[in-house]
């Protein structure tokens, strides 16, 4: 086996034995045997087919789908500030978006594909207005450093949280279901929200997986980059706007999770090297499977309770930003 196809065998295993449990793991168990039975149609009876295409199969492809786009956006991010801390939930990306997400849902759009794409519509404005207003405060010069994008970004994380908990404070009874999203829920899987979130990751992910040399570009400096033929102006609003998108369509139906952004690329880039042609298409599979493996989790730790995944990555996350903190902090020391 080459070199350079190990990380994508590697990964590409992990995501299969992450979709065959997160589709067989619940209240009621499903056989490896029964799930293929049940894919293909054959020799399974009507409860376990009714379970498995309009319950797991719906919530398995909707938490692969917003993991690959929260750790594709997270690995863009980092190599656009040339952070190792930036991520969609740190920098206060995913806090915006779930604001314009709130704000669609209240106004009760129809529980249509049609309605359901409204949804990351204000999602994205508001996330573009999030990093905007992130990057503003945190830039010194012609740069942001680290400290001040973090500390920008839980400054904004807490103006956007406050604004979406007084609109659910003021909601009627059918946004309240909001509060179990917002702490990564996923309650709105099905086969709808799904042809409705395709779309945007579909474009945003492909501009993502793409921009890869440009990323590469960008770490030696926007001085250099320039002079390395790129243009340095288009190739950050194209990223920034694709990595808002797929952010923004993640939190519209999984709600607000936290650090998969961060830890997937980082590991990634720890494991297989710092080229973001290769860190980008990875992450895509490796935050796949980092969140549906999250939700296994989240649906055995106290079953038959089931608790929001956003919990389960952020009690993962948060040591994990803390090393990468301290990390940084020696390494900046020495």
């Amino acid at each position: 086996m080459k070199k350079t196809s190990l990380p994508y065998v590697t990964l590409f295993s992990l995501l299969a034995l992450a979709l065959l449990l997160s589709i067989a793991i619940g209240s009621v168990f499903i056989s490896p045997a029964d799930v293929w039975r049940g894919l293909i149609g054959q020799g399974v009876n009507e409860t376990f087919k009714t379970i498995l295409w309009s319950i797991r199969l719906p919530r398995t492809v909707l938490i692969a789908l917003v993991g690959a786009a929260l750790a594709g956006s997270g690995a863009a991010y980092q190599g656009l500030f040339r952070n190792p801390l930036a991520d969609p939930y740190l920098i206060g990306v995913a806090s915006g978006a779930g604001l314009g997400a709130v704000l669609a849902m209240s106004i009760q759009w129809p529980y249509t594909t049609l309605g359901l794409l409204s949804v990351p519509a204000a999602a994205f404005i508001a996330s573009l207005l999030t990093v905007s207003m992130v990057y503003l405060f945190a830039q010194i010069g012609s740069q942001a450093s680290m400290s001040n994008l973090i500390l920008a970004g839980v400054a904004v994380s807490s103006f956007t949280g406050a604004l979406t908990s007084f609109l659910m404070l003021r909601s009627n009874s059918e946004l309240h279901r909001a509060i179990s999203w917002l702490l990564g829920g996923v309650s709105l899987a099905s086969w709808p929200a799904i042809l409705a979130l395709i779309p945007y990751l579909a474009l945003g992910l492909t501009v993502l997986v793409l921009s890869g040399h440009a990323l590469n570009l960008l770490q030696f400096g926007e001085d250099q980059a320039t002079q390395l033929g790129l243009d340095t102006r288009r190739a950050k609003i194209i990223i920034i706007l694709a990595a808002s998108l797929v952010t923004a369509a993640a939190v519209s139906f999984a709600g607000i999770i936290g650090f998969i952004g961060l830890i997937v690329p980082h590991v990634i880039r720890l494991l297989w090297g710092a080229d973001y042609r290769r860190i980008l298409p990875l992450s895509l599979l490796g935050g796949a499977s980092a969140l549906l493996l999250a939700d296994v989790l989240a649906r055995v730790v106290l079953a038959p309770q089931e608790l929001p995944v956003g919990i389960v990555t952020a009690l993962a996350g948060a040591p994990f930003f803390l090393w990468i903190l301290r990390r940084a902090k020696s390494q900046g020391q020495s």
